[in-house]
């Protein structure tokens, strides 16, 4: 019998370093570096703190990625965070990792960012609530029959839109200095009139808004089990990510500021769309919106891309519908995960039910975020003897900063909207009868 015609066929591992980097540069930038930097602008008031909630977020998401890396290299298989709660804390942990991440957070954020381009779309093409939410749908089904064809159509295509997106980003910056329009004056004022006592609040505000921008950075994670040489790939591409979306996040918003100083910044609505057309003249928002769509469709494709492989991990392991571990036996795709996650996903942008859903349990990935760096020095001291290829660089303090920074996050959401987070747990929580259901099931 042949490969193809295995009655159980598996995963490949077919996916390069630069496939992998690109997977999580690709994810990580999507509309937000567009829209976020408004924010920020309002609540840091000045040139030198803008740039330094850029940086100091990308450090926050580096110190987690430099954790998770570890814990990729060690255990290179489908699935991701859901493997890496299930070994450090059992598998009720993993379960509700994954039933939240199927359920609501990855496909919710499919929905919402199939609904944004949509929107944008709206610009050249007149869409009306119905006509947004029918090009969201199409762009959900399309982007999942990509990925049913073979992980290496899918990469390709993903590393199409990457490619174009960094151009784009690239051309705005250079046009952005080397075009009239633009001024040193306007990174004026470079710290701002209040104390830093009263900054605090602001900067924190700031903070969560960069962090959304960085968030994306542990997507390689679910494909692990589709990694050439995962043990080296997989914490390079890690870090390799992170870094090269640190310095473009921190030289645009520079080029912003150059063109649109701080205050005019935190007015717009749309940063990226403003500097074009000021650089540009009226083709630059047409331009813009272009590059906002690429952006976009580039990043839910990584969503769905990486994260079917979750349900997939889960039904391996037998705690979730046998069908969502089916392998197409010749493009070696969980087609039936990849199916029902377009589905579920359409049914939520249908119903408009994503926006709440998603502001309900965003608190809930920093937890399991804060929870698979504590799996880090957990799995430290529970399996020394597990063969760890990469180990986080400046451990133990690494995955301690992260972790402490993380329940500052989780406890301000708490504090400024326990009623969302309230419902956001109520969610996780109905997993766990799903989980003792299984169970039972499986024994």
């Amino acid at each position: 019998m042949t490969e193809t015609e295995s009655a159980t066929p598996e995963l490949r591992r077919e996916l390069s370093l630069l496939d992998s980097t690109m997977i999580n540069i690709g994810t990580m930038i999507a509309s937000a570096i567009f829209i976020v930097p408004a924010s920020i602008a309002l609540h840091a008031q000045s040139s030198l703190l803008v740039v330094l909630v850029w940086v100091v977020g990308g450090i926050i998401s580096l110190l987690g990625a430099l954790s998770v890396a570890e814990l990729g290299a060690a255990m290179p298989e489908a699935g991701g965070q859901y493997v890496y709660l299930r070994e450090a804390y059992g598998p009720a942990w993993g379960f509700l990792y994954g039933w939240t991440a199927f359920t609501v957070i990855n496909t919710a954020s499919i929905s919402a960012i199939a609904v944004g381009f949509a929107s944008y779309l709206g610009y050249f093409v007149k869409l009306d609530a119905a006509g947004i939410k029918a090009v969201a749908i199409l762009s959900i089904i399309l982007l999942t029959v990509i990925n049913c064809f073979g992980i290496k159509l899918g990469a390709w295509v993903l590393n199409g839109f990457t490619f174009i997106k960094l151009a784009a980003l690239v051309a705005l910056v250079a046009c952005s200095f080397i075009l009239p329009g633009g001024s040193p004056e306007n990174f004026s004022p470079l710290l701002p009139n209040q104390s830093f006592s009263g900054m605090l609040g602001p900067l924190g505000l700031a903070m969560v808004a960069a962090l959304w921008a960085y968030d994306g950075w542990i997507e390689i994670t679910y494909v692990a089990g589709e990694v050439k040489n995962p043990q080296r790939n997989l914490p390079l591409s890690i870090i390799y990510s992170m870094l090269v979306v640190i310095v473009i996040y921190v030289v645009v918003n520079l080029a912003y500021t150059y063109v649109l100083s701080v205050g005019r910044m935190a007015s717009s609505p749309l940063v990226g769309w403003d500097v074009a057309t000021i650089i540009i003249g009226s083709a630059g928002a047409a331009l813009m919106t272009i590059g906002i769509l690429i952006s976009t469709l580039g990043a839910n494709h990584g969503i769905v891309f990486t994260a079917a492989r979750i349900p997939y991990a889960m039904s391996k392991a037998r705690l979730f519908f046998k069908s969502m571990a089916h392998v197409h036996p010749r493009f070696r795709t969980p087609t039936t995960a990849l199916i029902v996650q377009g589905i579920w996903g359409c049914v939520l942008a249908m119903t408009g039910s994503y926006d709440q859903l998603f502001t309900y349990v965003v608190f809930a990935s920093w937890v399991f975020y804060a929870m698979s760096c504590g799996a880090v020095i957990i799995l430290r001291r529970s399996s020394p003897q597990m063969q760890r290829p990469y180990k986080t660089w400046g451990y133990p303090v690494t995955p301690i900063v992260f972790i402490l920074f993380s329940i500052w996050l989780v406890a301000n959401t708490i504090i400024e909207a326990p009623r969302d987070a309230a419902i956001g747990a109520g969610i996780i929580l109905i997993g766990l009868p799903v989980y003792f259901y299984w169970k039972k099931k499986k024994k």
